[in-house]
């Protein structure tokens, strides 16, 4: 895949958002690295960033877990383009496996592209989305497929939960001791049609990027399935962290207006 020329002021940014969960902007897109490193050089990457975002991502986990350092594994929320546009030269650095659930399969081995972009959908990079990478990967040889029991096996302290709408196999990450949510495209903390937003990164709560989202109604319920988790503070696929009070607000609002606000007009 070639390196996309798109970003925003905060690429190349990254923010503690917890001890052992550490949020980078990778262009316009979010990439995690849980672990502590106080505590281990060794982490799990949740998603793989946009094409030709292998060094920043790898330079950032040196940088926090030492030259030494070791991915565990990866962690696919889905696999649109801009998560995992890096996963291949990721793979060649790191020889993990890559999990992710069983709806994303045909995905990522090369069996299925994802579906046409709506571009319809009012904004700038909704305009922009027809020129956007949907085949699919091949990454069989490492791909392990979750069970439905909501185990993420390299992440023991965490559940995933499947949060469909945005793609079939969409997962979002929660951890149950502090409420910890990583949300991937479920919903967003930007308004992703908007590349004037994208560029500045204003902090907005909004559903799924909505020129790739193919089942509005799942959609909808899987936010809701989050907002009922109450969780104390989430990272998105896109946008900046957001936590607390203005979380819980935000959440209930999208819930609440979700059909009338979110949904495009030609899908309605």
């Amino acid at each position: 895949m070639e390196k996309m020329p798109m970003t925003s002021i905060t690429s190349g940014m990254g923010i503690e958002v917890l001890p052992d969960v550490f949020c980078l902007s990778v262009q316009i897109v979010n990439v995690c690295f849980i672990g502590n490193p106080k505590e281990t050089n060794e982490f799990v990457l949740i998603d793989a960033g946009m094409p030709g975002s292998a060094d920043i991502i790898i330079k950032e986990a040196k940088k926090r877990f030492g030259e030494d350092c070791k991915a565990t594994s990866i962690v696919l929320t889905h696999g649109h383009f801009d998560h995992i546009g890096a996963i291949h030269d990721l793979l060649e650095q790191w020889n993990v496996p890559v999990f992710a659930h069983p709806l994303e399969a045909p995905f990522l081995t090369g069996k299925s592209d994802y579906p046409p972009p709506n571009p319809e959908v009012e904004g700038l990079v909704a305009k922009m989305s027809p020129m956007f990478p949907r085949h699919s990967i091949d990454i069989s040889s490492h791909l392990k497929l979750l069970k439905d029991d909501g185990i993420v096996p390299p992440l023991p302290d965490w559940r995933y939960i499947h949060t469909p709408g945005h793609t079939p196999g969409h997962i979002s990450l929660f951890r149950n001791s502090d409420s910890a949510l990583v949300v991937g495209d479920a919903f967003t903390t930007v308004e992703q049609e908007s590349l004037y937003d994208v560029l500045t990164q204003k902090q907005e709560m909004h559903g799924p990027p909505a020129y790739f989202t193919t089942d509005w109604h799942a959609a909808s319920a899987s936010v809701k399935k989050l907002a009922a988790l109450n969780p104390t503070i989430a990272v998105c696929g896109h946008g900046l962290p957001m936590a607390d009070d203005e979380l819980l607000t935000d959440l209930k609002n999208l819930t609440e207006t979700f059909d009338e606000k979110e949904i495009p007009q030609n899908r309605k």
